[in-house]
């Protein structure tokens, strides 16, 4: 069955799923579960607006090059070379990463506290007018709300091949989740060589509608996207998911190494001892072939959600 029509391309239907405004929710009760576990006095400084003591943190007289990021959410907050040593007793920085960091007025009526923007988390005061640098700024920064990456680190990536029906609906969660660097749809499983979207909808080419995430295994984990992969989507449901019907909508995760094997196939016995009737494929890694460019990002372009998709907690 092919999917509900939204948008004429070259004066003929492109298919795909409909919009549903409470995907919103899915979304916020996913970045919830993202959170990392903090410690007591962590938990004192980064939620209940704490300071920790000055020429304490471990970041004070830290200047190796890398990336400074959110301990509550992963964020990538602060790069080593807008840092500068201002000897205040806490790591100062004259710039932010673009969108990153949130301003507020404190609750004293007189500072500007400063919070990540994805999350909430309290990262300090922000100062301006000390002249101690040529931008005139300084965020002052609890070593203990942030995390660091170095250089050499911080270029690592690693890819995950997953398929959970329309791909859509797949990239819109999955592209959302901090470390994920891209996201490409196409097709995958199959026996044609560069099928088109037609090829594919007509369930003859074997592929099934993927996902390639391009991902920091600093910031997640390839064990924490297999479980979101099976929390945005209904494993139980065979060679279809929701309205769309056939195998190219099917579960799939394909693995290129023996441990994705092994954590896709622990999963799935996990989510069967929860009393969740599994039918996702767990397959080897061919080749992937990207879908025509107005897949690509499909509801970042038209600013729908997807209604064929949800996310549910499973794990």
């Amino acid at each position: 069955m092919q999917k509900i029509i939204f948008f004429l391309m070259l004066l003929l239907p492109v298919i795909g799923c409909s919009q549903n405004t409470s995907t919103k929710n899915d979304s916020k009760a996913m970045s919830q579960k993202e959170f990392n576990k903090l410690t007591p006095f962590e938990e004192y400084v980064i939620v209940n607006k704490g300071t920790e003591r000055p020429f304490t943190g471990r970041f004070n007289e830290h200047f190796e090059t890398g990336v400074y990021t959110c301990k509550r959410c992963d964020t990538p907050l602060y790069k080593s070379e807008d840092k500068f040593a201002s000897h205040c007793g806490w790591p100062s920085f004259d710039d932010e990463i673009e969108g990153a960091v949130r301003r507020e007025t404190d609750a004293d009526g007189r500072r500007t506290e400063i919070l990540c923007n994805s999350c909430g988390a309290h990262l300090g005061h922000v100062f301006e007018g000390e002249r101690l640098t040529d931008k005139n700024v300084r965020h002052c920064v609890n070593s203990v709300s942030m995390n660091f990456i170095p250089a050499k680190a911080a270029e690592t990536t690693k890819e995950a091949i997953f398929a959970s029906g329309c791909f859509w609906g797949t990239e819109y969660y999955l592209s959302r989740v901090k470390g994920v660097k891209s996201t490409t749809v196409g097709y995958t499983g199959g026996t044609t060589d560069n099928p088109s979207y037609k090829e594919v909808c007509s369930g003859n080419t074997g592929h099934a509608e993927a996902i390639k995430i391009e991902y920091d295994p600093n910031l997640i984990s390839y064990e924490m996207l297999a479980k979101l992969f099976f929390e945005t989507h209904d494993p139980t449901q065979l060679n279809r998911q929701g309205p769309d019907i056939g195998t190219q909508y099917r579960s799939a995760i394909f693995y290129q190494t023996e441990q994705e094997k092994d954590t896709a196939v622990t999963l799935i016995a996990q989510l069967k001892a929860k009393g969740y009737d599994v039918v996702t494929e767990v397959s080897e890694f061919d080749k992937f072939w990207p879908a025509e460019n107005y897949h690509q990002d499909y509801y970042e372009g038209t600013g729908g959600t997807p209604y064929c998709h949800k996310y549910e907690e499973k794990f």
